[in-house]
């Protein structure tokens, strides 16, 4: 946080921009960093229409709390959402999972939407942390355009918990000026980061997809909770520990500024990298490795119920939801945003990859969130 009364930089204040606009960071970081937050309150206590207000929220309140993924949302549909409806999203980023599990278990999160992905669901079901939606409030979803591999983690027992958001694939992304072409395989990434890549390799602070790739690796499933094949993925993370640039979720500075040459990666940092810098690739490893689906949810605790329902409804509009693709490079499940994208976007290969290189991979399984070998794991891999 900017703690003294230096002016930032214009160069400072366009990174820390950027970086607020892909959602890597917080509103709250990007208004303390570049001190906008002092300005907003003060300007805000003197001209109170400066600030939503409950009035043009129409009975939603003024304010939704969104927790997601970094580099995951258009910024410019919050924006025409609070120009609809008066109530701004503040916007809270997770780099994994058991982050988000662990926030909400603690109690108050504060968060009135959370985009889990498709294996933590039946967590939160069974732990009563989730809101079953009520369908009637989203008037936008519909099931039937929706292909079902990518939408139906979202329901269990028949209840509808959670509406998709997007799918995807954890590949890798790749500088090939710096590693002299495509890296498609685990083997090669991990091997790589001990030689010829030392000290340019990250992977991700998440161990569904860190752990998964080194049991990958071994060929094993990136499921496991084998205590032996656990146990040689750990071994691997280990040694590789040591050459590695860094462990974040938050790769994509610096791989753009060059730091890093190699990291774990989601399709649509891949998309967003390779948009801009056209030698930053993204493969999948063909050993295998992970598909995914992400959903829109509700906490049980959601203290702006009737604003999450309007967010959710709003961002599964077709068009918004085109906007986003557009924005963020996922892939969308929905027909109908599909026909409003363009063709150039559907037959990305990064994207929306042959069928033969989704073959190997698997949706993470619910116990791979829970299993206490894993987060130990994690844990040794992280402290060593």
């Amino acid at each position: 946080m900017k703690d003294d009364n230096t002016p930032i930089s214009r160069k400072a204040f366009m990174e820390e921009l950027r970086r607020y606009q892909k959602g890597s960071v917080t509103r709250r970081h990007f208004l303390g960093v570049t001190g906008l937050g002092t300005a907003a309150a003060v300007m805000g206590g003197a001209l109170p229409g400066l600030l939503p207000t409950r009035a043009r929220a129409q009975d939603i309140g003024d304010r939704v709390v969104l927790a997601t993924w970094p580099n995951y949302h258009d910024a410019a549909n919050f924006d025409a959402f609070t120009d609809a409806t008066g109530a701004y999203t503040q916007v809270n980023v997770f780099g994994s999972n058991e982050e988000m599990l662990a926030k909400i278990q603690a109690g108050g999160s504060g968060w009135d939407v959370f985009v889990p992905t498709n294996y933590a669901i039946p967590t939160y079901v069974e732990a009563d942390l989730i809101e079953p939606l009520d369908l009637s409030k989203i008037p936008n979803f519909d099931a039937a355009a929706f292909e079902k591999r990518f939408s139906d983690a979202g329901t269990i027992d028949g209840v509808v918990y959670g509406v998709p958001k997007n799918w995807g694939t954890t590949g890798i992304a790749f500088n090939s000026d710096k590693t002299g072409g495509v890296v498609d395989s685990w083997k090669a990434f991990f091997d790589g980061a001990r030689d010829k890549w030392d000290g340019r390799v990250m992977v991700h602070d998440y161990q569904l997809t860190t752990i998964g790739n080194a049991l990958v690796y071994h060929g094993f499933s990136f499921n496991s909770v084998d205590p032996n094949e656990l146990a040689q993925a750990e071994k691997l993370l280990i040694d590789v520990k040591p050459h590695l640039y860094a462990i974040s979720s938050d790769y994509q500075p610096a791989m753009r500024n060059g730091d890093a040459w190699l990291t774990m990666c989601w399709t649509g940092d891949g998309k967003q990298m390779n948009t801009d810098m056209p030698e930053i690739g993204f493969a999948l490893g063909k050993e295998g490795g992970e598909i995914w689906s992400d959903y829109y949810a509700i906490p049980k605790d959601a203290p702006h119920k009737e604003a999450a329902y309007a967010l959710i409804n709003y961002l599964l509009s077709p068009e918004v939801n085109a906007k986003e693709a557009l924005a963020h490079g996922y892939p969308v499940a929905d027909s109908r945003t599909n026909a409003l994208l363009p063709e150039e976007l559907l037959n990305d290969p990064i994207i929306y990859p042959a069928a033969e290189a989704l073959s190997p991979l698997e949706f993470g399984a619910a116990v791979t969130l829970t299993d206490p070998n894993r987060a130990e794991l994690m844990a040794r891999f992280k402290s060593a």
